[in-house]
């Protein structure tokens, strides 16, 4: 498969450009697809002839001496839409072109439909959640004769096109135009488990999918900024691209359309994550002045949140944890306790650095109210999660009590990087290899090329790939499943808050961990579990951390590790 990279420039005309004009910063890269999935049967009222040479390496026009016998793919409608549906290989950000000749004439119409999976592309709208929300997945467009279209933008990775006017049309091509941030991948995974692997490089994958206009949940729905999305999407952003605009342009869009005494995205929850957003991003890069440029905001966000500590000293903000902990009140209460501990210790933390007493007295004392009631985790691993990540209760009292049971039922994307991490602080890092293993793994295991908004385990059971035809008898993972916002095919199969492996696998099996603002000084602790040795990068503001670790014949582990100039490593 060969591909063409453009970069996608503004065109600015008149004299001088206008305060708004914008550079898209996206390079497009025209993909071809990888194979024909499916063709509608043949009939006296439709026909399909060398789907196979949609395949074929093209370059986005119509053959000149050939346009008019038609040298594509030959679509005849004759009463019956005529049909194919074609597979590029991976998930994408974007849209396709399609090129049509002859002997079409004028007034072609189809019908174009994008699917994260075969079974949605093949999906009526309304039907089990098809819809085109946020992103048109389903629509009829006009073709040029003797020309090219362009139709998107979505996240899909199979398309299918229907010739819905009665006639002949041969479609020379149709390619991908995939949209996407040049970012270097700067931070690495590798080691002897081929899945743990696979895994890491997906995790990063999907993240990098998300990075569009802002840092998005998902790029076929919503396309949006949602803060509590962003906090895991901002720790593999750390660990495997580094620093970034499109960070810090997605919490300055939200701090500036969200009034202090509001809620972002209208959300407590969210709210809390933006400022744990804010400190993690500093404790990373150490830009003390792009903290300064947060300062009144941040001051006037404490001062509203401290009216939501009870007399009792608990939280009594309502919330929002993750769509599975929704249907459980009790837990999300608990979890917001711990999250607004966090929220308010952070909150200290920030005001030091910005050398305000004042907010630093007011968080350090709400942290202490706060810390004073300990709720239980309501048997909700995101919850147990939580409350051993703030100290709230003790790691290996949460890990043993609630996230060491059933396996990896009951983890979920968004908090399933939480749990890893509580998992590693417990000191159970080799069940949270193995989390990874089975949980993102299983996701690998059905046809994923980026990860989901959701998953169960239990949806595998007589289920088919999302790669493959609807089998009858066996059960469709990705229309068949899904509850809340996300019911059947309306389930994004891209959610950036699904990344946690990208970094956690750095943080706890490389054991690249920083510990003073700015990178400056990186511990490195390895934990290899089963694995014979592991290796990657970490990238840090002063440049890139190096290492591999190999398990000897005695059982201790010999570590090389290679840290740029300034970057001070701590061996444990």
């Amino acid at each position: 498969m060969k591909t063409l990279c453009l970069m996608a420039v503004a065109v600015l005309t008149g004299v001088g450009a206008s305060a708004v004009d914008q550079t898209d910063p996206r390079v497009r890269t025209l993909v071809m697809p990888t194979r024909v999935v499916w063709c509608s049967e043949q009939s006296g009222q439709s026909t399909v002839a060398n789907a196979d040479l949609l395949l074929k390496e093209k370059h986005g026009q119509v053959p000149e001496g050939l346009f008019l016998a038609g040298s594509g793919c030959r679509l005849e409608n004759k009463g019956a839409p005529a049909s194919v549906l074609v597979d590029f290989g991976r998930e994408l950000h974007g849209g396709v072109q399609l090129a049509s000749g002859g002997p079409s004439g004028r007034d072609v119409k189809v019908r174009v439909r994008f699917g994260e999976s075969v079974a949605e592309a093949m999906a009526e709208l309304g039907e089990r959640g098809a819809c085109n929300d946020h992103a048109i997945r389903d629509g009829v467009i006009d073709l040029p004769w003797l020309g090219m279209r362009e139709i998107g933008n979505s996240g899909f990775r199979f398309a299918r096109i229907d010739l819905v006017s009665k006639g002949v049309l041969s479609l020379e091509s149709i390619r991908a135009v995939s949209l996407m941030r040049p970012m270097q991948q700067l931070g690495s995974f590798k080691s002897s488990d081929e899945r743990l692997n696979r895994v890491w490089a997906t995790a990063a994958r999907t993240l990098h999918l998300c990075c569009q206009d802002y840092l998005w949940d998902g790029i076929k729905r919503d396309r949006l900024v949602w803060m509590g999305d962003m906090h895991p999407e901002v720790s593999s952003l750390m660990a495997v691209f580094g620093k970034q605009d499109v960070l810090t342009t997605s919490l300055d869009y939200m701090r500036e359309t969200t009034p202090p005494a509001k809620w972002m995205n209208t959300m407590p929850a969210y709210t809390l994550w933006w400022i744990r957003c804010q400190h993690d991003w500093y404790r990373y890069t150490g830009d003390l002045d792009y903290l300064k440029a947060q300062h009144a905001y941040l001051k006037a966000v404490f001062a509203n949140l401290v009216k939501y500590i009870g007399p009792d000293n608990r939280c009594t903000m309502g919330g929002f944890l993750d769509w599975p902990t929704q249907h459980n009140p009790k837990a999300v209460a608990a979890g917001m306790q711990a999250l607004m501990l966090m929220t308010f210790e952070d909150g200290a933390r920030l005001a030091a650095a910005l050398g305000d007493a004042e907010l630093g007295a007011r968080c350090k004392a709400g942290a202490a109210r706060l810390g004073q009631y300990k709720p239980a985790p309501e048997g909700s691993k995101q919850v147990a999660a939580l409350l051993a990540l703030s100290g709230l209760r003790e790691a290996k009292e949460m890990d043993a009590q609630v996230l060491a049971k059933d396996g990896v039922q009951g983890v979920s994307t968004f908090y399933g990087y939480y749990m890893l991490e509580a998992m590693a602080k417990a000191g159970a890092v080799q069940r949270g290899i193995d989390t990874v293993r089975d949980y993102w793994g299983g996701m690998l295991d059905m046809g994923a090329t980026s990860f989901w908004e959701d998953f169960n385990v239990a949806w595998t059971n007589n289920a088919f790939r999302i790669d493959e035809l609807p089998v009858a008898g066996k059960k469709d993972i990705h229309g068949d499943y899904g509850e809340f916002c996300y019911k059947g095919f309306r389930h994004s199969l891209c959610h950036g808050w699904s990344s946690g492996p990208a970094a956690w696998l750095i943080a706890h099996v490389l054991g690249i961990q920083p510990v003073e603002v700015g990178c400056k000084t990186v511990r490195v602790k390895p934990y290899l579990g089963d694995l014979p040795w592991a290796e990657g990068s970490f990238p840090t503001p002063l440049g890139v951390i190096r290492v591999r670790h190999e398990r000897q014949a005695d059982g201790s582990v010999k570590s090389d590790i290679q840290a740029p100039d300034g970057v001070k490593i701590v061996r444990e």
